[in-house]
């Protein structure tokens, strides 16, 4: 048996198989998904990827006036201080914490990406989506090197990024890998390490102490809700009403009377009319 089936692979496997469609049409052939199935739109939609659409009016962040420019030139100061401390390491072996081996990962690649993401933040009211080839044609530079400049600017915290997939017009649900969403931002983590002029100015004290004064008020007012009204006013939305239901139920078990509880029910006073018969008779009689 084992002879015959070895003749039969062997024999089947000089039989020409037939070329997919799009082969025989001349067509590049789909590319394989994780199951070794071919992918239904060709484009298999990446990890950690939200549906265009859903979610950019929450992401997206109109710049204030001047932020952009600020920004660019943090990047900037981040770039050189990036290099004198590749310097510092190559001459006195100068051991990098986490948030300056960011910094050192700082290139003037990355730096022209960011001027062109900040210049779009300003343009279209912080909506920023560019695709790598639209970044690669604005910025002169090749599709691999926009990627790893806005790996660099992210591992820096001066981008965050968001994956994005689209649906794809046809029958069933099919969908397809789109553009980013990006939204500069400003990296507290390395503020202490550049120059002391681009740290905000710390808030005067009678500002500080009015913060703190409202936010006590806030509190004071939070404790005096109920739990409805504290989910409708901290919360809101859907989620806000789902758990103002589940408050007001909270409050109407509240309000309801308690049990007394017979696992440890109060001891009767140890008065005469409650002392046991035995006990009365032991005791002397009292003179008048």
């Amino acid at each position: 048996m084992l002879t015959l089936g070895e003749a039969a692979a062997l024999a089947l496997g000089r039989v020409p198989t037939a070329a997919p469609a799009g082969a025989r049409a001349g067509l590049r052939p789909r590319a394989p998904g994780r199951s070794g199935a071919p992918h239904r739109t060709g484009a298999p939609v990446r990890r950690d990827s939200i549906e265009a659409g859903t979610f950019e009016e929450q992401f997206f962040a109109v710049p204030a006036k001047g932020e952009t420019d600020r920004l660019l030139r943090m990047a900037r100061t981040a770039l050189d201080t990036g290099r004198r401390l590749k310097r510092a390491v190559r001459t006195q072996g100068h051991v990098l914490s986490p948030a300056e081996a960011a910094l050192t990962g700082m290139t003037a690649a990355a730096v022209r990406v960011f001027e062109e993401i900040c210049t779009l933040a300003r343009l279209n009211a912080g909506r920023v989506f560019p695709s790598y080839n639209r970044l690669a044609e604005a910025t002169a530079l090749g599709r691999a090197t926009v990627a790893r400049a806005l790996a660099a600017l992210e591992r820096a915290g001066f981008l965050v990024r968001q994956r994005r997939f689209k649906r794809v017009e046809g029958e069933g649900p099919r969908y397809a890998q789109t553009s980013n969403a990006y939204r500069p931002t400003a990296p507290q983590r390395l503020l202490r390490l550049l120059p002391r002029w681009m740290t905000p100015a710390p808030i005067p004290d009678d500002a500080a102490y009015r913060q703190t004064e409202r936010a006590e008020q806030l509190e004071q007012m939070h404790r005096s809700l109920t739990c409805r009204e504290l989910a409708e006013t901290v919360v809101g939305g859907a989620l806000g009403r789902v758990l103002a239901k589940l408050g007001a139920a909270l409050d109407r078990r509240d309000m309801q009377p308690q049990c007394e509880s017979q696992i440890q029910p109060q001891p009767l006073p140890d008065s005469i009319s409650f002392t046991p018969i035995w006990r009365r008779a032991s005791r002397p009689t009292r003179l008048a």
